[in-house]
């Protein structure tokens, strides 16, 4: 059996679980191709973006599984997760990898609603009269 090596990506309220193992270029998201589950050619850039920085595009084979989220934090998560896994397998990997800013986990989401606010900071609208 093919040595498979997998992590997890996370991001806003998206938690991808990706796996990697030799093969031909073959992306997978949740058993779709992903140019077909991200439509928008940025998302898929970001889902291609660590593979194309250490060159292995062509030599991977990835499969992910995502839930939660949209899908813009859905790709963002895919990105970080592929990026955590050529850095398992190759630690060689890791200053370029770090270098382009993949491996740092985006700590910004959703701002909580307060009570009294229509939403986070958004307050009614005041009456004078």
């Amino acid at each position: 059996m093919e040595k498979q090596t997998n992590s997890v990506g996370r991001r806003k309220e998206a938690v991808t679980r990706v796996f990697v193992t030799k093969g031909g270029g073959n992306i997978q998201i949740n058993d779709k191709d992903y140019k077909v589950y991200f439509p928008l050619v940025y998302l898929q850039n970001q889902v291609e973006r660590p593979l194309k920085t250490v060159d292995m595009i062509d030599k991977l084979d990835v499969k992910i599984n995502a839930t939660g989220g949209g899908v813009k934090g859905q790709a963002e998560a895919a990105m970080l997760g592929i990026a955590r896994v050529l850095v398992d397998m190759n630690p060689e990997m890791r200053p370029a990898l770090k270098a382009a800013g993949l491996l740092k986990r985006d700590p910004r989401s959703v701002e909580r609603k307060k009570f009294g606010h229509k939403k986070a900071r958004r307050s009614y609208q005041f009456s004078k009269r």
